[in-house]
């Protein structure tokens, strides 16, 4: 059984079993990008699949990346991590 769902003017939705198939339009550039992504001989598929679990992980580096810089730049935070590392310096044996 095939599912479909409409997504936006651009792109669908399928499930099929339990592997969604996307259909979307590409622009200049993302013909472009699949050119690139492709020229070692992968797939355009294998090179879309690629391509989400790599700005998935990037996309969460960057959210950590930030709430590293807030962090230090928090007084409050800074604070707590200066008591904490003299806590530990007692607590050494040497």
């Amino acid at each position: 059984m095939v599912v479909t769902q409409r997504l936006g003017p651009y792109y669908d939705l399928s499930y099929h079993r339990h592997m969604a198939v996307v259909n979307f339009r590409t622009d200049e550039r993302a013909e472009r990008a699949l050119a690139e992504l492709t020229a070692d001989g992968s797939t355009v598929s294998d090179a879309i699949r690629q391509a989400l679990v790599d700005a998935v992980r990037l996309r969460r580096r960057e959210q950590m990346r930030r709430e590293s810089l807030e962090a230090g730049a928090d007084p409050a935070d800074l604070g707590e991590s200066r008591q904490v590392l003299a806590e530990m310096g007692e607590l050494r044996a040497w």
